[in-house]
């Protein structure tokens, strides 16, 4: 399971001596990871050649709980694209009913972001006490509750208060699962489909949540009555999937030399980390900036009808989808930095056509072909970020970089709203623009990944 480079063969001659591992290791003993760990601290003297070990991931089929576990995380991840894209379809309803601003109806956008900074701050801590098993009953019960308020139709400063408790759920569950699938075998692929299902659940939802309202008469609020039932099987799955799980394992496989205490504060102290952060707080931003304004934009810009502008919505998320599905196995064979580069000019380009042609059927194409450009970015800048980074820091320096994603989806869409009510929707094509122009801008500053990592 673990393959030593050539210079180790050379004292083959002489037989080193073998040290029996720890107990915690031997209990642990499916975990190569955890084995080269024990053997690298009980021989403290070994080459420094050691970092050169490589190491054998974990597949998607092996163990064979992973299969469990991945389905579970897939479908968390299809709820989460239901969450997020149920905002942009709902926002001119929401606005009627509690007869809003465009800035204050912005603030559905803003109060997760509270929920997310502490997912970022405590997401390490929580593994180390309570494990994987923890987050997947700890993240979906947050918004459960969430969703139960909500669906009572309460009033708009009930509405606010509680998408903070939506937020802390999303961003527990966002950092354990990116983190963890990307430390396995074939990563890009796997986190394109992960991302993929996100995707899919963000095209579903405009479409569901407009014609519950427009064809249905169904208050908006009735949409999370179906959110908040697949969100209980989510905890009852994932709880399931990840029994096993527990702080004293991921302590085990998570440890330098120590506890591990203080992971977070040392993985902040790393480029990779602060650089991997601003890339996914601006990227998700953009996202869902896109995603959430794109039905008012097309309802009052391009003069749709409501049901047609819902349905752009929903092509910008099917290209999303598609995007990372199928570029997810694209990818790895350019290697992460040059494929993204090429995926962001493409979208600046489209961005300008939709920008600069006002007529509905071309705008509509156009914001299906950025959401396919953009949506391979957050799989490949999570690969990328563990590839940089040593294996101990995945957790606190991965989960922090995405909690600080869904950070972005909070922040950016209010910071939008707050432009559009001063300077009027049309205003969303030169902030898209340029937020793809800043993107690049962040990409372009990661250090370059050597060639032999490009390979899954």
């Amino acid at each position: 399971m673990v393959n030593i480079l050539p210079k180790f063969l050379q004292s083959a001659a002489t037989p080193p001596k073998i040290q029996s591992l720890p107990s915690e290791a031997r209990a642990n003993s499916s975990s190569p990871e955890h084995i080269l760990s024990d053997l690298t601290k009980s021989n403290p003297d070994s080459e420094p050649g050691i970092s050169d070990v490589v190491i054998s991931r974990d597949k998607w089929n092996h163990p064979r709980v992973n299969t469990w576990r991945l389905a579970a995380i897939f479908f968390a991840f299809f709820n989460f694209g239901l969450n997020d894209a149920s905002y942009g379809a709902l926002l001119p309803y929401i606005e009627a009913d509690y007869h809003t601003s465009y800035l204050v109806t912005s603030l559905v956008f803003l109060s997760p972001f509270s929920g997310y900074a502490i997912a970022a701050l405590f997401s390490d801590s929580l593994h180390r006490l309570f494990g994987r098993r923890g987050i997947a009953f700890f993240g979906p019960t947050c918004k459960i509750t969430a969703y139960i308020v909500i669906s009572t139709h309460p009033p708009y400063p009930a509405v606010v208060a509680v998408f903070s408790l939506a937020g802390m759920g999303n961003g527990l569950l966002d950092a354990a699962w990116n983190a963890w699938i990307g430390t396995m075998d074939q990563q890009n692929q796997l986190l394109g489909l992960l991302h993929g299902c996100y995707g899919l659940g963000a095209t579903i939802s405009p479409l569901v949540g407009t014609a519950m309202v427009t064809k249905g008469q169904l208050g908006w609020w009735t949409f999370y009555y179906i959110m908040a039932g697949l969100v209980t099987v989510e905890v009852v799955v994932g709880t399931a999937a990840f029994w096993t799980a527990t702080g004293t394992e991921y302590r085990d496989a998570n440890s330098l030399g120590g506890e591990g205490k203080g992971m977070t504060k040392l993985a902040l102290k790393q480029k990779v980390t602060l650089i991997c952060s601003a890339f996914f707080l601006i990227y998700v931003g953009t996202e869902v900036s896109l995603g959430g304004w794109i039905v008012t934009f097309m309802m009052r810009i391009r003069h749709g009808q409501p049901f047609a502008s819902g349905m752009t919505a929903t092509g910008f998320w099917l290209g999303l989808t598609i995007g990372r599905v199928s570029l997810g196995f694209v990818t790895p064979r350019i290697g992460e930095r040059l494929a993204v580069s090429i995926y962001l000019v493409v979208a600046m380009v489209c961005e300008l056509i939709f920008w600069l042609v006002p007529q509905f059927m071309v705008s509509a194409v156009a914001v299906a072909l950025i959401g396919v450009s953009i949506g391979p970015l957050f799989p490949a800048g999570i690969v990328a970020a563990t590839k940089l980074l040593p294996q101990e820091m995945h957790v606190a320096a991965v989960g922090f970089s995405a909690a600080i994603g869904g950070g972005g989806a909070a922040v950016m869409p209010f910071a939008v709203g707050a432009i559009v009510q001063a300077r009027g929707v049309q205003t969303l094509q030169p902030l898209i623009l340029g937020f793809l122009v800043l993107l690049l801008a962040i990409w372009l500053m990661l250090p370059r990944i050597p060639r032999h990592e490009h390979q899954s």
